[in-house]
């Protein structure tokens, strides 16, 4: 806890006794956990504190709030924010507002609407019967009201379980608005009838400071409204968003509207509300007789809106808008433009992938899952950092893995969330990650901190090594090699869970890769002491071509004894030097004739690959390309923010908002106009851009922590400017 706490934890009296219940334990490993109470799952809490503020020069006003699962708080009836982040309860946020322009002499209200989902899942830190809330406000330097037995607490009774959908994702919300207590969020309120809450005096959360900025969230209106046959609208708002839909409409009693959402339209021109993403949002609204408003709480990844409604009923349709949501991105933070419409339009996919899947934490897709997921972050994190200009959610991501240790020190594939999965592919771009950011913040103090977790995995590895060095059986973790399976290539090697007995490449050309992201982090830090030697990553490298490497073709197999050359296993080990200098030619040589035969996922390591081999103009061809398995595909398929897959039909539940595809952002600012740090922090610029014949006109603008960096290139001519005292590296 990095401050002293006036306030104390409130909760829900129905949680009073209940003991937490541990959900951390390995993935593999078999564990019973208590039966949770049905009837405290999907927990609307309401709370409110009426306070009297006698001075009207309001000066400073800080309030520190946070609750478990999750809040949206209100002060006279104006929405402040909502969070925490994500975070597992001994390293729990709390966020800090100012709200002097909220308050007012007299009478003043903080009313708090908590929700407590209560499934296992990547979305929350759930399940563990930790309920309640923590919140205390400070007016010009002296406390005006904190959480204690005297505010007021009750249920939210209009939410009715609606279905659960994802993978225990999100419950959906038929909202009965006959139950809706109106008016609570103001004062004047009378919440006489509303319980005391129960104080937890012993609670167990340890809270800091939350590190990264609150979401941003605000409203937009829908860029078309068409008027259906069967009394209705739909409502098209041009694009991609996450969040909620909200309308106000008047009807009879009991009157029903029927609310469905989507990605896309079906042929006959009417929402596909039930998702290829294993969503389903179709809601029922219930009205009161009054003038009603909808007011959904979890959000949802959609484009389109169906509103059904019977006949005779009142929509009020200047009120029809969506409440987006997502990490606060600044729209000039990095501009890109160039003189080619499908390239402009491929950048735009993957920037708005990447915008609606950075949330509180990244999250793989803003729909199924909602969950940050230890490989995806290797192409987010490092596409969102160019993107955004902000490296404050790459550091939260890279923290939040490190406390996963907790449970195994080989890492875990998803953190936070109560959802324990383990991928071993992921765990070893864990150093990776670190050094990229290390490299684009010069924040080497964290940094040093972080790198025993580093150390700290490879260690938990060396269990699985035979003699020479090689993994084998790594059957602790899934070993992932792509997603879908259908485009792993033909890999050949029996991936199943945990993995059966042989030593296969692509496990271990990761590992490779991150002993050697360890061993230059270890270089930059100045450590005689190293974890990783040049003697290690040679008698690798003897090891891995000895056993992998096809005498006849020079290229690499899949795995010890197989005949057959993916290009999984080769795009890795050119990537990451343990393919040897005479056989680069061999390995490109397969690159170009296999292009992207793999996952969006694992194209952000063929295309650096390929860049690490010289191939640039290769990499912008495969970037810009309009084949099946391209960006230029999704385009085609009317993506506004890029696929999970390259195609809707190339997996089975594919979501149409996945950022782990936002790879040709980094590629085309590092590979093809040639912008790196050549030192930690951009000290110093790497440039050598390698430019396609194809483009008369390139612009580009984007933030590295001493300032802007601005590149252009017209019709032959190219300029760059950067910030007072960034210099090129020569």
């Amino acid at each position: 806890m990095d401050k002293q706490w006036s306030a104390t934890w409130i909760m829900d009296p129905l949680f009073e006794g209940l003991q937490p219940i541990d959900l951390f334990h390995k993935e593999m490993t078999t564990v019973t956990l208590p039966l949770h109470k049905e009837e405290l799952k999907n927990r609307h809490m309401l709370a409110r504190k009426t306070f009297k503020l006698d001075n009207s020069a309001i000066e400073r006003a800080m309030l520190d709030i946070t609750a478990d699962d999750y809040y949206k708080v209100y002060v006279n009836g104006r929405f402040v924010g909502q969070g925490p982040a994500q975070g597992p309860y001994d390293h729990y946020p709390y966020n800090r507002y100012d709200v002097a322009d909220y308050l007012r002499e007299g009478p003043n209200v903080i009313a708090v609407h908590v929700y407590y989902q209560g499934l296992i899942c990547r979305a929350f830190n759930s399940g563990d019967y930790r309920q309640g809330l923590l919140a205390e406000l400070s007016v010009n330097g002296t406390l005006a009201a904190a959480t204690d037995s005297s505010w007021k607490v009750t249920l939210a009774p209009e939410y009715a379980d609606g279905g659960i959908v994802g993978y225990n994702t999100q419950y959906l919300e038929n909202i009965d608005n006959r139950l809706k207590l109106n008016g609570w969020k103001q004062t004047g309120f009378d919440d006489s009838n509303w319980s005391r809450p129960v104080v937890h005096k012993e609670d167990d959360h340890h809270l800091l400071l939350q590190p990264t900025t609150p979401l941003s969230v605000y409203q937009v209106k829908p860029e078309r409204m068409i008027p259906l046959a069967d009394n209705g609208f739909l409502l098209d708002f041009g694009g991609e968003i996450t969040g909620q839909y909200i309308m106000k409409a008047q009807g009879k009693e009991g009157q029903t509207v029927e609310i469905r959402c989507g990605e896309e339209l079906l042929d006959n021109g009417r929402v596909r509300y039930e998702m290829r993403c294993n969503c389903t949002y179709k809601e029922l609204w219930t009205l009161s007789g009054s003038e009603d408003e909808l007011e959904f709480y979890d959000y949802k990844a959609f484009r389109y809106v169906e509103v059904l409604a019977p006949c005779g009923l009142i929509l009020d349709t200047d009120s029809f808008a969506a409440v987006v949501r997502h990490y606060p991105m600044d729209e000039k933070a990095c501009v890109f433009e160039t003189s080619d419409p499908m390239l402009n339009a491929i950048w735009s996919i993957c920037r708005n992938g990447v915008k609606y899947g950075a949330q509180e934490n990244y999250v793989d897709c803003p729909s199924r899952e909602k969950g940050q997921y230890l490989g995806d972050n290797t192409v987010i994190a490092h596409a969102h950092l160019y993107l955004s200009g902000d490296l404050k959610l790459f550091r939260k991501s890279l923290y939040d893995f490190a406390l996963s240790v907790r449970t195994c020190p080989g890492l875990m594939a998803v953190a936070p969330g109560h959802l324990m999965q383990e991928i071993a592919d992921y765990s070893f771009q864990w150093p990776m990650q670190l050094l990229e950011y290390c490299k684009q913040s010069g924040d080497i103090a964290f940094t040093r901190e972080m790198l025993p977790t580093a150390v700290g995995m490879l260690k938990h590895f060396e269990q699985f090594e035979r003699d020479d060095g090689l993994l084998v059986q790594v059957a602790d973790k899934w070993n992932l090699v792509d997603w879908p399976f259908g485009l792993r290539d033909g890999y050949d090697f029996p991936l199943d869970k945990p993995v059966g007995p042989g030593c296969h490449n692509v496990v271990n050309a990761f590992y490779y890769g991150a002993m050697t992201a360890v061993e230059e982090l270890e270089r930059i830090l100045g450590i005689s002491e190293k974890a990783v030697t040049e003697e290690r990553l040679s008698l690798f490298r003897q090891s891995f071509r000895k056993t992998f490497r096809n005498g006849d073709t020079r290229l690499f197999v899949d795995a010890e004894g197989s005949r057959h050359s993916s290009l999984h296993a080769n795009a890795l080990p050119l990537l990451f030097g343990l393919t040897a200098v005479d056989d680069r030619a061999e390995a490109v040589k397969l690159l170009r004739a296999k292009r992207l035969s793999c996952g969006v996922y694992m194209a952000y390591f063929v295309l650096k690959a390929l860049a690490a081999a010289g191939e640039h103009d290769l990499v912008y061809e495969l970037i810009r390309s309009e084949e099946l398995h391209s960006w230029g595909n999704m385009v085609k398929e009317g993506a506004t923010a890029c696929f999970e897959a390259w195609s809707k039909e190339l997996k089975q539940n594919t979501s149409l908002c996945h950022p782990w595809a936002s790879a040709p952002i980094p590629l085309l600012i590092e590979e093809i106009i040639g912008l790196k740090p050549a030192s930690p922090g951009w000290q110093t610029v790497s440039f050598r851009p390698r430019l396609p014949e194809t483009l008369e006109r390139i612009e580009l603008e984007f933030r590295i922590p001493a300032g802007r960096v601005c590149f252009s290139f017209d019709k032959g001519e190219t300029k760059l400017s950067l910030p007072e005292g960034v210099r090129l590296a020569e």
